[in-house]
């Protein structure tokens, strides 16, 4: 799973939110952030409607862009607004869980089975009947490759 030197999250993974909203996180993506990135991690999602899992090392650069920012600038306060009502900084317990707060688990229909998707540098988790729905309703479509493949040259 990695990419120039770097570690990438790829693939998906099914796994399960228990009763006291812990996601064990899939072995394959808990070995790299345990191994290479380290165990604690920023908790978070922009939108709600999906949780967004960054080991601490992914967050701090983010964290760095936001900073480099207009302190006014209207995106960078709803982006900042939002990150921080659903964020909360998280820690592997000994078992390899990691608690997902109320407010996001309740916003993020966090409950039973959930999808684990690798996002290069995060991850995403998703209810899955929630992601099969997105995936239905937004297609990939020819533009979508189009404006790819002007990022790939």
């Amino acid at each position: 799973m990695e990419q120039s030197g770097a570690p990438v999250f790829r693939g998906s993974y099914t796994a399960k939110i228990d009763d006291k909203g812990r996601l064990k996180l899939p072995n394959a993506f808990r070995a790299l952030v345990a191994d290479q990135l380290g165990p604690s991690l920023y908790v978070t999602s922009v939108t709600g409607q999906f949780v967004q899992v960054y080991p601490m090392t992914a967050w701090h650069q983010i964290e760095r862009q936001m900073a480099s920012l207009a302190p006014q600038l209207p995106a960078r306060v709803r982006y900042l607004d939002r990150v921080s009502y659903f964020g909360q900084e998280a820690e592997f317990d000994v078992q390899g869980r990691v608690l997902i707060h109320p407010r996001l688990r309740e916003a993020a229909a966090m409950t039973g089975e959930v999808d684990v998707l690798g996002c290069v540098d995060h991850l995403e988790v998703w209810n899955h009947d929630r992601f099969v729905a997105k995936l239905q309703n937004e297609p990939f479509s020819d533009d979508d490759a189009r404006a790819i493949s002007e990022f790939r040259r």
